[in-house]
């Protein structure tokens, strides 16, 4: 039975309503078979582990966990491409692969039973977001090697969803088929929602007007105030999933429509941590740092205490017995530093999508003045926008980042339409310190 006390009402997907108890056992459980499977069938964590001192036989509790080295994305290129696998290559039914654009991808592999925990946890993030059967789910993740597309594809129609997989690119015939189709459903990254909304006014199309009623949006950080502007544009509950290819894909961790605001993690299948950024020891509840992932359900690619360098909170949620964790506002490798001062992107997303004079597009530009790092914001303006109040824009962002932020910038105002569009996840910042 669910721990119901001083909890909300769900009035759907009893598969996650479990007690505390019964989660914790659960867990423990899993925890043990998959750090069992890991030893035993892959042989990095075997050798990392004797080196380590530590054995499976060593975990009882939960806390054990932290007994356990950190896994990190320089293990998985270091073995690749298929050297972390816990299956032999007969049972892999479909890989999986980052972009590499920093070095070897990290290569993910998933036998059969992968795929169906994997659509059924999409499927499950889907339901509670507020979708469902007989739904028309809008995919415009991309398809490929990248896990958004196929991710979301699979999960839809486990749910009983009607599919339009229409990956990435070709903006005017995605909102063509939007309009046509009667989705209502669209899941995206949230940079290249803004390209359909602008694609659809373009066309002089009311965002308002389709049948979309609910927004699924991953893959990248994005911050309270995009959110609020693809809602108010769109009409739409604009909800968060998370995901990373080395644990699964999307379907993570999901916002709940029942219970807005921040994520539930899928505890029955990852179990998470916080570690402190600096020193990578755990922290309790309810601090920020690091977000530390280990799978659960896994069998091809077991991940122990991955590293995941996204920063979150975890905290116990209202509606279900899983802990929520608050959104990726910001990864540790998206920090920048500008004369000693930590910049995220989103920081400045969201002091910049406050101000009405600019449009959301928008790229961070860092350069090099002799020994000091400079700070410029390419930026657009709305169209209806005067130049009296670009002008005053301008002068509201400078002091508003500087005063809030703690840095110098420089804005650039650019024409419509030469600020990059977003084909998928959004290129923010372009550094041209080492070009």
């Amino acid at each position: 039975m669910a721990d119901t006390k001083n909890r909300k009402t769900v009035s759907y997907y009893p598969k996650v309503l479990v007690s505390k108890d019964e989660l914790t056992a659960l867990q423990t459980r899993r925890m043990k078979h998959t750090l069992l499977r890991a030893y035993s069938f892959v042989p990095y964590y075997k050798k990392k582990w004797d080196d380590h001192g530590v054995h499976p036989d060593d975990f009882t509790f939960l806390e054990d966990i932290k007994k356990f080295p950190f896994t990190t994305k320089e293990d998985l290129r270091l073995n690749y491409p298929f050297g972390m696998f816990a299956n032999p290559m007969s049972d892999i039914v479909r890989l999986h692969a980052s972009s590499g654009t920093t070095g070897k991808p990290t290569v993910v592999g998933y036998t059969r039973k992968d795929i169906d925990t994997w659509s059924d946890l999409v499927a499950r993030s889907i339901r509670l977001a507020g979708g469902g059967k007989g739904d028309i789910v809008h995919v415009s993740y991309g398809y490929g090697l990248f896990t958004g597309g196929l991710g979301a594809h699979y999960g839809a129609e486990k749910l009983g969803c009607t599919v339009v997989p229409a990956s990435g690119g070709f903006t005017d015939k995605q909102v063509t088929l939007i309009n046509d189709f009667k989705a209502n459903v669209i899941m995206v990254t949230p940079s290249y929602m803004l390209n359909i909304i602008e694609e659809m006014e373009n066309r002089g199309i009311d965002p308002k007007e389709t049948a979309l009623k609910v927004g699924i949006f991953g893959a990248e950080p994005w911050s309270m105030e995009m959110k609020r502007n693809i809602e108010e544009k769109v009409g739409i509950a604009a909800l968060d999933i998370y995901g990373l290819s080395e644990m699964m894909g999307p379907g993570v961790a999901c916002e709940v429509l029942e219970d807005r605001g921040d994520l539930y993690v899928w505890e029955d299948h990852f179990y998470p941590e916080i570690v402190d950024r600096d020193t990578f020891d755990p922290i309790p509840d309810g601090e920020e740092g690091e977000l530390v992932l280990t799978t659960l359900t896994k069998e091809a690619l077991p991940i122990i205490r991955y590293r995941t360098k996204d920063l979150s909170t975890l905290y116990e949620g209202d509606l279900l017995n899983m802990r929520k964790m608050k959104r990726i506002k910001a990864r540790t490798d998206d920090m920048m530093i500008i004369r000693g001062v930590n910049v995220f992107p989103s920081q400045i997303e969201e002091v910049l999508l406050k101000i009405e004079a600019f449009s959301p597009y928008y790229q961070l530009i860092i350069s090099r003045e002799g020994n000091m790092d400079d700070l410029a914001i390419d930026v657009e303006p709305e169209l209806t926008a005067s130049t009296q109040e670009v002008q005053e824009a301008i002068k509201t962002l400078v002091h508003k980042v500087k005063s809030g932020i703690g840095v110098s910038v420089k804005v650039n105002i650019k024409n419509h339409g030469e600020v990059p569009r977003s084909q998928g996840k959004a290129q923010r910042v372009v550094d041209k310190r080492n070009l």
